[in-house]
């Protein structure tokens, strides 16, 4: 049956179905459908950037409370078995080592099966591809799922090995956010965008912070420190929406399965409010971060160099280019060997989490005025409500087990970075600073035990507040950031102790960069990925070295009116992916680039133009159809290496060609870059 039409009144004669007319309300309904239309527009005008971030957050919230709740039970399950076995020495050494040695066995075999780049934190990859190099399949989608299944082996295995997840969980939110944008590329039909997609993987990283410690501030700020070299302004509401959609939903599960009762901070502390510090005790803060700057110097060295010594070591590595398994295998038994709770692992509280070694760490009270005149028994099991008592020994004192385990951990971390398996080494770390702190809090209790007299009052001294400081010190002196002190602020809630902890942390930062290069700089180096030193201020001389001292004179151009018989012997000759194409061979006069697949392609379709017998040159070949590319910006052989350095961090560039008056004299890539910084930084002996 055809559908009855007329004119609406002072239409254009577009005619209208008689249903619309004549139903009730009709400009009120044709209001309300206008009214969504633009709506809708809005959405998709504006909110291309909105959806992709929020399910990116979402998504990555997602993952990790599932990761979370099935670590906890595989974890209880460990104890559970560690209880039930007996009182027999040899069963309960065997169910407290086999069980981490199975697990990161499997870890390290399975990841490594898959890809070899789900091994370690990722970080140190991940600052590479943002700085613009392209490193082939590490954002595959296949290294999702070894990442994720290594990951949780790993943290399986309790603090049995120490290690936490905020590395890898920074690459797998950079990996969903590079598969969620081929996605949308593909779906709606848009161009690939390199600046966008460095955008959104900037974005991604804050959101894999953010969604391990629930911090939304600190994971935006601690990302740009430590991903980007300069990071532009307009991306802060990408990295701000997203880890606050990531960071909610994180907390808004735990609500949702009883764990919590409102949304708070995962390590609640008790600090008085009112009068959290003396003012002398500033002094103490800062030396504090003094301290854990030059401990983090002592770590840094000595994990590159063991590094290097397990890379170089004829045994080894020979076993971890044959038998990774088997080498994860030898490590995690020594680690667990040394935690066993019976044996050594008595004196570093073997037993407690992770967690809730930050728990008994940030107490307020001082376990060495408590135990000054009473010796409380070691319980069977751990009291959740006297977490401290596992720090307690009467014959090594409180000082004794804090020295003890800083001293154990400090090599087993080392050992455990080694170990080619998806793992993360910030969480570490702050716990090794934790303890540093204490130990300085615990001390200073003693030395004061009715507190510092200021201003006619009498406050008792916090050690915990001191292990609040030395955590975000030590963490922000190995990594090089100063954002470590607003995640210490978002994981307990309180801000009471801001000023002596900032200050802290920035006398530990002031301390490491000058020594050393931070924990994710170094692994680079020691993995040998591509990388620009860092030209601190002008002390080096960087400003009257210029670009005629270092760059690449030998330069292979193509000229519009060479035979093509000189283009393909240039071609085959060199392996260059792009060449520069000056306007003849006499000028060199530089008037754009020409890609090497392009030329190659051009090369092997003949135009059907041609004529028999004809000399052809290059520029037949470009008015063919063979694409090139202006040169939107160059070098002069008078620009300064500081100018150089800044321009290839801030746009990400890979070469750039070198012109004296337009003529192409020379290129400048990262080698000529790097090799130049190194000579500034550590020239050659005089011979």
């Amino acid at each position: 049956m055809e559908e009855l039409v007329g004119l609406r009144e002072g239409s254009s004669g577009k005619p209208v179905a008689l249903q619309e007319l004549w139903g009730p309300c009709p400009r009120i309904r044709r209001g309300i459908r206008g009214g969504l239309e633009w709506l809708k527009k809005r959405l998709f005008r504006v909110g291309e950037d909105w959806y992709f971030l929020m399910a990116l957050g979402v998504l990555m919230a997602l993952i990790s409370y599932a990761m979370n709740f099935a670590i906890g039970r595989v974890v209880r399950a460990h104890k559970w078995l560690y209880r039930e076995v007996g009182d027999g020495h040899l069963l309960r050494y065997l169910s407290w080592t086999v069980y981490p040695v199975a697990l990161l066995s499997f870890s390290s075999g399975f990841s490594q099966s898959i890809t070899p780049f789900s091994g370690g934190s990722g970080l140190p990859e991940l600052k590479t591809m943002l700085s613009g190099v392209v490193l082939e399949d590490y954002l595959d989608i296949k290294n999702f799922g070894a990442k994720v299944v290594g990951l949780s082996c790993t943290l399986a295995t309790g603090s049995t090995i120490f290690l936490g997840k905020v590395g890898p969980f920074v690459h797998l939110s950079v990996m969903i956010a590079a598969y969620l944008g081929r996605v949308r590329t593909k779906t709606i039909g848009d161009s690939e965008n390199k600046a966008k997609e460095i955008e959104m993987l900037a974005a991604a990283a804050a959101v894999g912070v953010a969604t391990v410690f629930a911090a939304p501030f600190s994971g935006v700020l601690f990302s740009i420190e430590v991903m980007s070299s300069h990071f532009s302004v307009w991306n802060y509401w990408r990295g701000f929406f997203a880890a606050t959609c990531g960071a909610f939903m994180f907390r808004l599960l735990a609500v949702f399965n009883s764990e919590q009762e409102t949304i708070t901070s995962i390590y609640k502390t008790r600090f008085r409010v009112d009068v959290p510090f003396d003012l002398p005790e500033i002094f103490f803060f800062v030396a504090l971060g003094a301290i854990c700057g030059v401990l983090s110097c002592a770590y840094l060295f000595c994990q590159r160099t063991f590094l290097r010594f397990i890379k170089t070591n004829r045994y080894t590595s020979k076993l971890l280019a044959t038998s990774k398994p088997l080498y994860a295998a030898l490590a995690s038994l020594i680690l667990a060997s040394v935690t066993y709770p019976p044996g050594v692992g008595r004196f570093m509280a073997s037993r407690l989490s992770m967690a809730e070694h930050l728990h008994s760490l940030f107490d307020n009270n001082s376990w060495a005025l408590m135990t000054r005149n009473s010796s409380p028994p070691w319980p069977a099991e751990p009291d959740p409500q006297n977490l401290w008592l596992e720090w307690y020994h009467p014959r090594f004192t409180i000082f004794g087990t804090l020295a003890f385990f800083l001293v154990m951990k400090f090599w087993m971390l080392i050992l455990a970075t080694t170990i080619p398996m998806p793992a993360g080494y910030f969480m570490p770390i702050f716990i090794i600073g934790a303890a540093i702190g204490r130990l300085l809090g615990e001390a200073l209790s003693v030395a004061f035990p009715e507190g510092i007299v200021a201003g006619g009052e009498v406050n008792p001294i916090m050690p915990g507040g001191y292990a609040l400081a030395g955590a975000a010190a030590f963490s922000g002196a190995v990594t090089h950031t100063i954002s470590t002190a607003l995640l210490a602020f978002e994981l307990t809630g309180q801000i009471v102790h801001a000023l002596p902890v900032l200050m802290a942390v920035l006398a530990a930062n002031a301390v490491s960069q000058n020594c050393q290069p931070s924990f994710y700089d170094g692994t680079i180096m020691a993995k040998k990925l591509p990388y620009l030193p860092w030209i601190r201020g002008r002390k080096i001389g960087s400003y009257p070295v210029t670009v005629e001292h270092f760059m690449n004179c030998s330069l292979t151009t193509l000229a519009k009116d060479m035979p093509l018989e000189e283009v393909v012997k240039a071609v085959t000759s060199t392996d260059v992916a792009q060449y520069p194409l000056v306007e003849t061979r006499e000028s060199q006069t530089l008037v754009g680039i020409v890609k090497r697949t392009d030329l190659v392609q051009a090369l092997q379709t003949e135009p059907a133009s041609w004529a028999p017998g004809q000399q052809c040159l290059l520029q037949d070949i470009l008015a063919s159809g063979c694409p090139t590319q202006p040169v939107t910006l160059q070098l002069s052989p008078e620009t300064s290496l500081y100018q150089t350095h800044s321009l290839f961090e801030l746009l990400t560039l890979q070469t750039l060609f070198v012109t004296s008056r337009g003529r192409a004299v020379g290129s400048v890539s990262w080698v000529e870059l790097k090799k130049a910084i190194s000579t500034l930084i550590n020239p050659p002996a005089p011979k």
